[in-house]
């Protein structure tokens, strides 16, 4: 189920707000759980129902490890092994659910490939959010055996695990913020204040997928398409187009996510923080998929041993987690240069031999530039790193390079911006049809500007969670979300999935 969806806004939401606050008034909060639960899985379930059966048995065996370790008296010499067993069991246990079901063709392509043989391919289907719940419980698992974490009830645990706004595509929540919200009885009481900025912050959220996100994939995926006739400006027009489309797509998706916890008095994490507007690819890492930057640093950079055994060794860290990021992201060897070049551009920034005027670093650069420069290198190296993320593969990836660096044009510009055929432009494209057929290209390229600019505009601008929570929810401000809503719902018959669904 898709939240720019009408089953989701008309049916599923009213449903399960109506049943939480419900259960809860009536003080049935154990019932509420399981409900809250239930419908979550229901939310899960309703793209296959062959996913449940996968996050329940990923769910049972992390709770049942769990379980097992209360067995063990965790303040006994003995138990170390015993917590070291588990604790390997769980990692092994999480990755090799992950690695069957993503990464499996993947592994057996390469093995195919590098010796000659012939091993059939099992062409699994991938479930919708694996690499999610799965660094989710991880986390869990990892801390239950470190001795950082109790072990909590499995109504809250699944409640956990399921909760259905961050399910699918994050951000990836930890149990110490989230297990203490649900077991707070005073969180379960409907407040007015939450659920209504949690209303606009959905809908903001919203119309970043389905007005923008939605309009430059036309162009995006259209451009990926034709990737070897593409000119250098053309090339130029689709990576901007995508970088729009990945960030309202993925920050809206995550906009609605922590509007919908908002609903439920429940606060999830802010997963991104105007990226865009970073000066140096360090701090951009910062401000982009925060919760999946918390998960790597706590679980696998500082474990391989962070800055504490050394500057080279640091280096060598950081490059290795950007690399598994890369990996985490997709079974393809686009996504691992992806998450190479951007390990590379993050180690070259903490060499510190080019710092940016007026920012405070530990480790004093050699020479400095303005901001406005080192946000013009991070914003065209990011634009780059994209060709590997988006391509499908390698010699697709190259091939953008040679067509961005070899200067020429042909006109492809056109033929993509035309992609911008919108019911919103139907009166001006009839107008000019009628008046002057030979300007009608040059209007959809000219809205392509338009929404390019204006995009640049809105990541300069306030954040949608900033645009929520700053002042009050006077009436003009009422109205334009209704404004925004009653569009999003109209553009819905036009609905697509969140490109993060595909991680």
């Amino acid at each position: 189920m898709l939240f720019n969806s009408y089953i989701f806004i008309f049916i599923f939401l009213p449903a399960v707000l109506l049943g939480w606050y419900g259960l809860n008034r009536c003080r049935q909060y154990k019932l509420a759980n399981l409900f809250l639960a239930g419908m979550s899985l229901w939310f899960y379930g309703y793209f296959n129902v062959y996913y449940l059966a996968i996050i329940l048995s990923s769910i049972c065996l992390n709770y049942i490890l769990s379980f097992l370790l209360t067995l063990v008296p965790a303040d006994s010499p003995r138990s170390r092994p015993l917590y070291r067993i588990g604790l390997w069991t769980g990692v092994f246990l999480n990755l090799g659910i992950l690695f069957y079901f993503k990464y499996y063709d993947f592994f057996i392509e390469n093995i195919n490939y590098a010796f000659h043989t012939d091993y059939t391919l099992k062409h699994i289907l991938l479930p919708l959010g694996i690499s999610f719940f799965t660094f989710q419980q991880l986390s869990f698992v990892i801390d239950r055996c470190l001795g950082k974490s109790e072990h909590y009830s499995f109504l809250n645990y699944i409640t956990f695990v399921t909760f259905f706004p961050q399910l699918i595509a994050g951000p990836i929540v930890l149990y110490k913020e989230m297990i203490p919200q649900f077991e707070d009885i005073s969180r379960r009481r409907f407040d007015f204040s939450s659920f209504s900025r949690g209303i606009c912050l959905f809908v903001l959220g919203l119309s970043k997928k389905v007005l923008l996100a939605d309009t430059f994939a036309l162009v995006v995926n259209y451009g990926f398409a034709q990737t070897f006739s593409l000119d250098s400006v053309s090339t130029v027009a689709v990576i901007l187009s995508y970088t729009f489309e990945l960030y309202f797509d993925f920050s809206g998706y995550s906009d609605m996510a922590t509007g919908l916890g908002k609903m439920f008095n429940i606060e999830l994490p802010v997963n991104f923080n105007a990226p865009y507007r970073s000066c140096s690819m360090k701090e951009f890492w910062q401000r982009w998929h925060i919760t999946l930057s918390r998960f790597f640093i706590t679980y696998v950079y500082i474990p391989l041993g962070g800055s504490r055994k050394g500057r080279a060794r640091m280096l060598l860290n950081t490059f290795l987690v950007f690399l598994l990021s890369g990996l985490w992201h997709g079974a393809a060897w686009t996504y691992v240069a992806w998450g190479a070049m951007q390990g590379l551009l993050v180690v070259w920034d903490n060499l510190g031999i080019i710092g940016i005027s007026g920012r405070e670093e530990k480790r004093p650069a050699r020479f400095h530039i303005p901001e406005w420069l080192g946000w013009i290198f991070t914003f065209t190296l990011f634009n780059m790193s994209l060709f590997f993320f988006r391509s499908q593969s390698m010699d697709g990836a190259i091939q953008l390079f040679r067509n961005l660096f070899s200067g020429t044009f042909n006109g492809k510009v056109y033929e993509i911006a035309a992609q911008l055929d919108l019911s919103e432009l139907y009166v001006v494209r009839q107008v000019l049809d009628m008046a002057a057929p030979g300007l009608v290209n040059y209007m959809y390229l000219a809205f392509l500007l338009l929404l390019l600019v204006l995009s640049f505009f809105l990541v300069f601008g306030p954040t949608a969670s900033e645009r929520t929570m700053r002042g009050e929810l006077t009436s003009g401000r009422c109205w334009m979300i209704c404004i925004l809503l009653v569009w999003c719902i109209i553009s819905l018959s036009q609905v697509s999935t969140f490109l993060y669904f595909n991680f």
